[in-house]
């Protein structure tokens, strides 16, 4: 007797949607992506960035800016230092000076022969003392004139060299700070054309990635609509019908079938047999 065994089926409109996608899906997976329309990329230095690196390495601007400063600063220091600060016309004031002075010290003397002259002593001893007495007396206030207006000179040379230094020693510090605030600018202007360049290319990598995976979400999208139209359909039954059994098969089932019966036949001649004797 043929064996019958029931199969449930879905309807034949959800195998056509699953054959379609499988279809799509072997399509669409038999080809690699081009991965690099969309790999991650790093925007270049903007040009203010490259000047900032330029002018931060280079001698004498970042590095070194306060060097030429110090050097000059070192020449107005030292024993020497006051010698460039003397006024070149100081010797000019002195000779002017000192010329005054003696047109004044002679006067001195002409009254000094005066007055020996009135008192009737010209020539004498009384006017050579009092002639020694006053050349004495100016040859040292002229040595003390001279010797102030060169104190003068050097003192106010001093205090230009001085004030010089602290000017040098104040650049040393400052114009490496300029220079520095030029670089900051260069950079941070840089970095926010740096950030744009970059944001641009952020986004055509996205939408690169978007269009190369957009067939995939599609698909995806269409296999969550068949797997759910497939979870909520009605399903086809049908009958499968097995092929009849072999004569071997049904000759192996009669002579089990035949083996059983006599069992049960000897068995039951056995209990006959059993009855007769102790009946």
């Amino acid at each position: 007797m043929a064996v019958q065994q029931t199969q449930a089926l879905p309807p034949q409109y959800v195998e056509d949607l699953q054959r379609d996608l499988g279809t799509q899906l072997t399509a669409l997976t038999a080809a690699p992506l081009d991965t690099s329309r969309f790999a991650p990329q790093v925007a270049g230095q903007d040009q203010a960035q490259q000047d900032a690196y330029t002018m931060a390495t280079t001698q004498g601007q970042g590095i070194g800016a306060f060097s030429p400063y110090i050097t000059q600063a070192g020449a107005y220091s030292g024993p020497q230092g006051y010698q460039g600060f003397m006024s070149p016309y100081q010797q000019d004031v002195i000779d002017a000076t000192l010329s005054e002075y003696d047109t004044q010290a002679a006067q001195g003397l002409q009254g000094i022969a005066d007055r020996a002259a009135m008192s009737g002593n010209l020539g004498g001893g009384r006017e050579g003392v009092m002639r020694a007495q006053y050349q004495n007396k100016s040859d040292m206030n002229r040595a003390l004139l001279q010797s102030g207006l060169l104190q003068q000179g050097f003192t106010q040379a001093n205090q230009l060299a001085n004030q010089a230094f602290g000017q040098q020693q104040a650049l040393a510090q400052q114009v490496p700070q300029l220079y520095g605030a030029d670089i900051g600018t260069l950079r941070s202007a840089g970095a926010g054309q740096q950030s744009q360049a970059q944001a641009q290319l952020d986004a055509t990598r996205e939408a690169n990635r978007l269009e190369a995976y957009e067939p995939y979400e599609r698909l995806g999208y269409q296999q969550t609509g068949v797997a759910s139209i497939a979870s909520g359909a009605p399903g086809q039954y049908q009958s499968m019908v097995t092929p009849n059994p072999t004569p071997l098969q049904t000759a192996l089932g009669i002579a089990s079938v035949g083996g059983g019966l006599m069992g049960n036949y000897g068995d039951y001649l056995r209990g006959s047999a059993m009855d007769k004797k102790y009946g």
